[in-house]
Formats: structure tokens, sequence, C-alpha cells
């Protein structure tokens, strides 16, 4: 944990001198602004799911209640940029028993058919779960399942995360490799992309070049050539609001 402090912070004082110190600079990108849902589609899609709606300034997800069985009107979603060294920052609140996910440097992965490979074989996924009633909290190895872990590889501790309807903050810093995740102003995990340590990781991983080939390639090259990619929001079955969705370029 000392070293996810102490990274956290050279990542914070790189980031203010970068944007001199300004709260609100020209680098920042509010991705929703609680009234619109410009700028976002399904993925692998041309049009936004009627799933989501822009409910109360949140742009919520209303639930199926069929898992990860997406129907026609819903699926995963992605803002329509990619983006490479970044900071984002939304708030999130989740319903009882339910589960979703943020993705990150995503890729859309179209197969021969014409259809496409599902969003989370080409991106890290920051974990939202309500942690004390589904059962994904008591699955995979050490927590790695529960909000704000690097979804089945690594847990977000200190576990912080509020309960079902209440709001959380959550930021991911993604910048040359290093990204750190924080659940409620605390840095929670922190890991780096590209690395023998990143692809040791993925080989002890549901993603694991035996278990799924497809995935590895993606995900050991995380971002492409360019290592860049959508932000993306996931359907999972359950009701879901996210508020307050910035991006600050880091360049």
């Amino acid at each position: 944990m000392r070293k996810v402090l102490f990274m956290a912070a050279l990542l914070s004082s790189a980031i203010m001198a970068s944007c001199g110190g300004q709260e609100e600079d020209p680098n920042t990108i509010v991705l929703f602004d609680g009234t619109s849902t410009e700028g976002w589609r399904g993925y692998g899609k041309d049009h936004m799911p009627a799933r989501w709606v822009v409910e109360d300034g949140c742009l919520k997800f209303n639930g199926s209640g069929g898992g990860e069985a997406q129907t026609g009107e819903g699926g995963d979603i992605i803002f329509d940029q990619k983006f490479k060294n970044f900071e984002l920052t939304f708030e999130w609140k989740i319903s009882k028993g339910g589960n979703s996910g943020v993705f990150y440097l995503a890729q859309e992965i179209q197969k021969e058919d014409g259809t496409y490979e599902p969003i989370y074989i080409s991106a890290p996924e920051y974990q939202i779960l309500d942690n004390e009633n589904h059962i994904d909290a008591g699955l995979g190895v050490d927590g790695n399942r529960k909000s704000a872990s690097l979804y089945d590889m690594i847990p977000a501790k200190p576990q912080n995360s509020k309960g079902w309807g209440e709001w959380n903050t959550s930021k991911i810093v993604c910048y040359k490799g290093t990204v750190v995740h924080y659940q409620n102003d605390v840095p929670v995990l922190e890991y780096h992309l590209w690395t023998p340590q990143w692809t040791e990781m993925l080989q002890k991983s549901k993603f694991s070049e035996a278990a799924w080939p497809v995935a590895f390639a993606l995900l050991n090259n995380c971002g492409g050539e360019n290592h860049e990619g959508y932000i993306g929001f996931q359907d999972h079955g359950d009701d879901v609001w996210y508020r307050n969705i910035k991006v600050k370029v880091l360049e």
C-alpha cells in the first residue's frame, strides 16, 4: 500500500503540473453533463441502446434481470472517442445485488461474421458491485471481484465501497502504462501495463492464454498499437447509475 500511495502522489503531482493546478482546464472533457447522452453509443452499434436513459441528472441503466445475456435494447456503451493518457472521474451507485463495470482502453473487435467480441476481452475493468449481496464478491481470489478491483486480477484494498443505493466516487488514472484505481478518494490498487508482471497476472486470471487465447492476446497488448482506447460502461443486467463523468487528458 505504501508503494500505491507513493505512486498515486507522484501521478497527482504530474497531473497538477501539466494542468497548471487548475480544477477545470482545457484538457477536461465532460463525458456526461446530466442532461444528454451526446457522444455515447452502444458498443458495436451506431446508436444508444434504449435501456440506457437520463434520469434525475444520472446516466442510468434500466436492468433487464438477465445478467450478461444482454437484450436487444440493452448492451454495453462507449464514449465515441479514444483516450491514451487520462484521469477518468465518475460517481456511481448500484442496485441491491447489482453488478456493472467501467472499461478503459477498449477496442471494438469485429468477428468474421460481422458480430463483435465482448468489450471485456480487450479492456481492463474497474469492477462496480454490491459487495454485500452479489455472489461475485466471494468468487475470484482474495476479493479481486469486489468493487474498484481490477476485475479477476487485483483486489481493491482497502475495500471501502458504500452499500447499495449509496453514491461512491471513483477515479482511474492511466499514464504511460501506470494505472491507479481510486475509490472514495483512496488509492486502492496500482499496476503497470505492457510489462512481464502484467503478462503474469493475465496468465493467472480467467483471461489466460490457455483458457481464452483471443482475450489474452488483446489484453496483453491492451490499447492496441497506439496504446489508446474507448471508455465504456457495462450492461450486466442490473440497475446502475453514473454521474459527474469527466476525463482529463494527460499528455
